[in-house]
């Protein structure tokens, strides 16, 4: 066992004196070691409850004959950091945590762990560190919260977001708006829709790192402590067998979970998070590879805030199981492939697949193709993302004058102020990984445009990312970014944008003769220090994952 490395042999007594100290026996020190990384803290929603799925998971790991050891990780609520200077740090501490993770289980020589994460950033962040770590490892989230009501709508944070804009336009009440802020989260857990947390919790479930449920049943339900306990006994039974994370992290089961990500229609932030998490398992997945399989994998499901269904909806029609069972049928999931608790074959052997109310079939999908999609042009040679399963169908393709900003605050100030039209393409620049840093995601921006109306006639552009709560033609991740010199950083007022995205094509309609005349608008001094600086001399390209590099 690793944590020998800490407990064995005459030379490590000065070692045992400090497990001593801890209250440890003689008899636990033979046991193996498991880490236990819980994110709970007292200010995010999806974590403030973790306390109690971690207790559970330290009851199932003790119960296998295993010695748990908690440590904490950081997480960031990303609706709490929306729209300010916070955002900038929510992608960099993606990093942040696998380094933590990284930094603990070597420094303490554990035999094995369990994670328990729950929104955006912390689930790949831990991926990230489980597939660096390479050692037995499971997941168990915290799970999604319970949509909230409105009237006789169920409703989550994506429609609170827009309601913002209504209200600006004069179509909502004061009162209104007051009562949806009220009822839009009405429970512990992450965010209700197919928004980024969920969508990755789906994820590492469909990659067998989870057991199945885990993705789904919701955050206070008595069956998300049961996977608790399972979850803790079965780490123990993972370390006995020898399996570890990039043996079950492989290409087989990153193309599955891709696979997954296109027939749900998750959030357009798992594309960089799947870059990035391939990347530390060894495999170089490309957006042009995500492309392919996105071009070939129908949407089985249009969950908020693509469609009215929620998470709890997905559950109760079989969960990511039915999902990865329909997909099987068209032979687009690996069966073979194995995850923490057997392979992907026995989970989906029991499984019919399709209800045909939340879950499609596959012969009769929302889409032919899946609900994300790559865009290229010269506007973005190394690929752009799209939510295209959560366009409305006059938005597949649109031409339109550029309107530019330098800044999310810049476009949210010209948007409240009625000044973007019908037509319009909004230009939001130098927010990309360098150029932000950070590459801050634009949420009430999209969500303005959608709850003014306009998202039937406007699209967003950006270097920047979005939101899972976002829906409509808005285009994120654009590489190259502006401030590394991307044609984003020369384009001007009332410039002409085609989008097509349908034929995943992007486009700047101005000549070459012109551009090569245009001087680029220089990146905004930033005049950064501490976590900010260190990240924008480091961070790898979007196209890439935004990883932190050597």
């Amino acid at each position: 066992m690793k944590s020998d490395a800490i407990k064995k042999g005459p030379a490590r007594a000065a070692h045992r004196s400090l497990l001593y100290a801890l209250g440890m026996t003689d008899s636990e020190m033979k046991r193996p070691f498991i880490a236990v990384v819980n994110s709970f803290n007292e200010i995010v929603p999806g974590h403030i409850h973790l306390r109690t799925l971690t207790d559970a998971v330290k009851a199932g790991i003790r119960q296998a004959g295993g010695i748990p050891f908690e440590f904490p990780a950081i997480a960031i609520c990303d609706g709490l950091a929306m729209n300010h200077v916070g955002m900038k740090y929510s992608l960099i501490s993606r990093d942040t945590i696998a380094d933590s993770c990284e930094i603990m289980l070597t420094a303490h020589a554990f035999d094995a762990v369990v994670f328990i994460p729950s929104c955006d950033k912390v689930v790949p962040g831990m991926l990230m560190a489980a597939a660096r770590m390479d050692l037995p490892s499971i997941f168990i989230g915290g799970g999604p919260m319970l949509p909230g009501k409105y009237g006789k709508e169920n409703i989550g944070l994506s429609n609170l977001f827009e309601a913002i804009g209504t209200h600006s336009v004069g179509k909502m009440s004061d009162d209104e708006l007051r009562a949806m802020e009220l009822s839009a989260c009405p429970t512990c857990g992450s965010c209700s829709g197919m928004y980024t947390a969920n969508t990755m919790s789906c994820l590492t479930e469909a990659m067998g790192m989870s057991l199945p449920g885990a993705g789904t049943v919701p955050a206070v339900y008595a069956d998300r402590v049961r996977l608790a306990k399972m979850t803790g006994e079965r780490i123990v039974e993972l370390l006995d067998s020898g399996l570890t994370a990039t043996q079950i992290m492989t290409e087989k089961s990153i193309r599955n979970a891709l696979h997954v990500d296109m027939a749900l229609g998750g959030s357009t932030n798992t594309v960089l998070h799947l870059l990035a998490i391939a990347r530390e398992c060894g495999y170089e997945l490309t957006l042009e590879e995500i492309n392919k399989i996105s071009c070939k994998t129908p949407q089985l499901c249009k969950l908020s805030p693509a469609g009215p269904a929620f998470i709890t909806d997905l559950n109760e029609s079989g969960g990511i199981s039915a999902v990865m069972a329909e997909l099987a049928k068209a032979e687009l999931i690996t069966t073979d492939c194995p995850t923490v608790n057997g392979f992907v074959a026995d989970r989906i052997a029991k499984n019919k697949g399709a209800d045909n109310i939340v879950i499609r079939s596959v012969e009769e999908p929302f889409a032919e193709d899946g609900g994300l999609a790559v865009l290229f042009g010269n506007l973005a040679p190394n690929g752009c993302i799209v939510k295209k399963g959560a366009v409305l169908p006059e938005m597949m393709k649109h031409e339109g004058p550029a309107r530019v900003f330098n800044s999310e605050e810049e476009a949210s100030e010209a948007i409240f102020a009625g000044k973007i039209k019908a037509g319009d393409v909004v230009i939001i620049r130098f927010e990309g990984p360098q150029g932000g840093p950070g590459m801050r995601e634009m949420l009430s921006p999209t969500a303005s445009i959608a709850g003014m109306g306009l998202d039937n006639s406007v699209a967003l552009i950006t270097d920047g990312r979005f939101s899972g709560a976002t829906r409509g033609a808005s285009i994120g991740h654009v590489c190259p970014e502006a401030a590394a010199g991307g044609l984003l950083a020369r384009v001007q007022e009332n410039d002409i944008v085609r989008i097509d995205i349908s034929e995943r094509h992007i486009e700047l309609v101005v000549s070459e003769e012109e551009l090569s005349k245009r001087e680029p608008v220089p990146a905004p001094d930033r005049n950064l220090r501490g976590v900010l600086s260190r990240y924008q001399k480091n961070v790898d390209i979007s196209s890439r994952g935004a990883r932190v590099i050597d």
